[in-house]
């Protein structure tokens, strides 16, 4: 089974990414595909930077920095994963990366609510979508 892990860094995400795991260590037989979204550039960006390389490059290097303690704690459990840093709609790049990395299921992390982009993916997408609450305190 391959899941798609959509993170953002943020504690619910890597939530999400410790649930995971915790299924592949009950048994389920999981490789895994590690996504981070970067909004589209604004125009004030594009007019600042004046190279659309230099976006990119910002946008892959602060993606990379979010992904960055997923996968250290996929590492840490030997599990299978790839990673990509992807620009766009969120729910919309979840939805097609999922397609195109051949997922059968999609994990996200919830805080108090279903944001706009959990609910995107819960509306549209194909596969099974898990959202992982943060444990209450």
């Amino acid at each position: 089974m391959k899941i798609l892990l959509a993170t953002d860094g943020s504690p619910a995400a890597l939530n999400a990414v410790r649930h995971a795991l915790s299924l592949r260590a009950q048994g389920l037989e999981a490789s895994f595909v590690l996504v981070n979204v970067q909004a589209p550039a604004s125009l004030y960006e594009v007019v600042t930077a004046h190279d659309a390389d230099v976006i990119r490059q910002v946008r892959s290097d602060a993606g990379a920095d979010l992904l960055a303690p997923a996968e250290a704690a996929l590492q840490r459990a030997g599990a299978e994963f790839e990673s990509e840093v992807a620009g766009g709609d969120a729910g919309h790049v979840i939805r097609e990366l999922a397609e195109i990395y051949g997922c059968d299921a999609v994990v996200l992390g919830a805080t108090d609510g279903v944001g706009s982009v959990a609910q995107d993916v819960l509306d549209h997408c194909p596969l099974p979508v898990t959202l992982v609450r943060l444990p209450e305190e």
